[in-house]
């Protein structure tokens, strides 16, 4: 699991953020659901540079309402835990 800071990153920031971002996991990009075009340009961006990057296809909250694990930091942000 990412640390907190990275568990919600804008993609405005994502590419000055970049190294910031361990490159020995793969990180799921994910958004408020399946009409959000943010979590596939945020894996892409990703893959172009050199990371392992996939995204939720239908969105955090779906992935919660089919039951699936998500975790939460308990400040707001939460992650799914696959």
């Amino acid at each position: 699991m990412l640390p907190a800071r990275f568990r919600f990153l804008p993609l405005a920031e994502l590419e000055q953020r970049l190294r910031e971002l361990p490159r020995e996991r793969e990180v799921v990009a994910y958004c408020r659901g399946p009409y959000c075009a943010f979590a596939p340009e945020a894996a892409r961006t990703l893959r172009e540079h050199g990371y392992a990057a996939r995204y939720l296809t239908d969105g955090l909250p779906e992935w919660a309402a089919a039951g699936n694990g998500v975790e939460s930091d308990g400040v707001g942000s939460s992650t799914a835990d696959r």
